[in-house]
């Protein structure tokens, strides 16, 4: 993280009571509104995404089809999320770091999209999320990355030589893993400067998340793309606690590495063996990285719902409701994409493993 941000988060100002009961109060009114907990079951049964459009923007009156609908429906489905998450970060004084480095995950998506358009010399400038006063990039330079990227901690990427790259090469993948290691080592270092009550549960979501995320990746990597165990290691996120002792966050990942993918049993020590799909009689095993990835999402959405209501009035509880509107977006917008392709909701959530 460039040293002027750092500052900027010790320098932060902490929220009063008020501001934290009237965030929670308003929090608490959208996620009561929300398609996640028992309002899941809204979902099932609808058929087509003209279903879709009227259940969650009843007041909408756009009668498009097709993929056109679908391209449509995932812009508002986006932009529904950010204006609810804007709603209640902009409802403090000063925003804790913490949430605005959550918001500005939109922004790390919007750069790899733009990167992956001037890599494919793409010259129109992409569909972008809008948060508002957090957002860093100059966008609107596009396709002068130097532009762009000039005084935000992005700079990096401007040593790169994106011109020889492919939109779908191994290198490619190496840049998008190093944002992604950026972003979460940006939101890992606020955690350090608030108190133990207020950091306690979004320390943890953020921990097994990073954990599991370099999870995934290793077993797609090893599974869809035949990578050795030396070559999976360099695509992931070596991001350290800052408790002592410090932990590697890709530990988990990097002892996957050295486990058969085609026999379960010697998996039986490992961390997140909860995750992986169980043996079927009459079947060989061989593991389901989306499998693994399902399961991991439900447990980090469970967790994130509980700590959403054990501390009402911590720093952590807004940061569990910005990981429930960032969850709910993903689950419309699977199911969005499979009504599509002519899956029913049902099907989705099968897909998806989501119980209703």
């Amino acid at each position: 993280m460039p040293a002027a941000a750092r500052r900027a988060i010790e320098k932060q100002r902490i929220p009063d009571s008020g501001e934290r009961a009237y965030a929670y109060a308003k929090a608490c009114g959208i996620i009561g509104k929300s398609f996640i907990g028992k309002r899941v079951s809204a979902l099932k049964g609808i058929r087509s995404p003209v279903e879709l459009d009227r259940l969650v923007f009843p007041e909408a009156n756009k009668e498009l089809t097709g993929r056109e609908l679908l391209g449509e429906l995932e812009k508002r489905l986006e932009k529904r999320a950010v204006d609810h998450i804007l709603s209640v970060v902009n409802s403090f004084l000063d925003p804790p770091e913490l949430f605005v480095r959550q918001l500005r995950v939109y922004e790390y998506t919007d750069l790899k999209t733009c990167l992956h358009h001037i890599a494919g010399k793409i010259s129109t400038l992409p569909s972008l999320s809008n948060i508002g006063r957090f957002r860093t990039i100059k966008f609107e330079a596009f396709p002068d990355l130097a532009a762009m990227l000039s005084g935000t901690e992005f700079q990096f990427i401007l040593s790169r030589n994106l011109k020889a790259l492919q939109p779908e090469s191994a290198d490619f993948t190496s840049i998008e893993t190093e944002l992604d290691a950026c972003y979460y080592i940006g939101l890992t270092e606020t955690l350090r400067y608030l108190s133990g009550d207020d950091r306690i549960a979004a320390q943890r979501i953020l921990a097994d998340e990073i954990s599991l995320r370099n999870c995934v990746w290793a077993l797609r990597l090893r599974t869809y793309f035949n990578k050795t165990a030396a070559e999976t290691g360099g695509f992931l996120m070596n991001i350290k606690t800052y408790t002592e002792p410090a932990k590697n966050l890709a530990t988990e990942a990097y002892e996957s590495l050295d486990l058969p993918l085609d026999s379960r049993a010697p998996w039986h020590r490992w961390k997140w063996k909860k995750f992986l799909n169980p043996e079927r009689p009459g079947e060989l095993w061989t593991v389901n990285p989306r499998y693994f990835q399902n399961a991991a999402s439900k447990y980090l959405y469970r967790l994130a719902w509980r700590c959403f209501h054990s501390m009402p009035m911590a720093i952590s509880t807004v940061f569990c409701y910005i990981k429930l509107k960032q969850f709910e977006e993903d689950l419309l917008t699977s199911i969005a994409e499979g009504l599509s392709m002519g899956m029913s909701s049902a099907d989705v959530f099968e897909l998806l493993e989501v119980q209703v």
